[in-house]
């Protein structure tokens, strides 16, 4: 199940979302604009849609900049519970960013790199928290090491 996760940075700063009613991680901050790749669609078109449904914003699929893709598992034991993730950054969009589902997101807000609210999704805070340095091409997450 692949998903797209666009990072918009301002200076310092990355704009998340207050998760609430979609029944996952809701109470944690996210990425402002994620969501699943739909059938048909590329990782790249995918941040684009998500974007512009969730924020409101119009993205051009050349501004969006490759951050790193991520393995993870959710620790099921079965496949279904293995997702690729690709994260991608964006400095450059037009409209001003605002909630357009208030349904699944009860707040936006800027945060530092260095100053994360503590309820971040867990699998986001580890590439978060990797933007300070230099992010691999390829990561994972909730695998046991080898």
């Amino acid at each position: 199940m692949p998903a797209s996760y666009l990072i918009l940075p301002r200076g310092d700063q990355i704009l998340l979302q207050l998760r609430q009613g979609t029944g996952y991680m809701d109470g944690y901050w996210a990425t402002a604009a994620a969501g699943h790749v739909e059938a048909g669609e590329s990782a790249v078109q995918a941040a684009v849609r998500e974007a512009r449904e969730e924020l409101g914003i119009s993205v051009a699929p050349d501004d969006v900049v490759p951050l790193t893709a991520m393995h993870r598992t959710n620790g099921g034991g079965q496949a279904v519970d293995e997702r690729v993730d690709f994260f991608f950054t964006c400095t450059r969009w037009s409209g001003e960013p605002r909630i357009m589902e208030p349904g699944k997101a009860a707040k936006l807000a800027w945060f530092a790199l260095h100053d994360l609210p503590a309820a971040v999704v867990p699998h986001e805070r580890f590439v978060l928290e990797r933007l300070r340095a230099d992010v691999p091409p390829v990561v994972t997450f909730g695998f046991e090491p080898a």
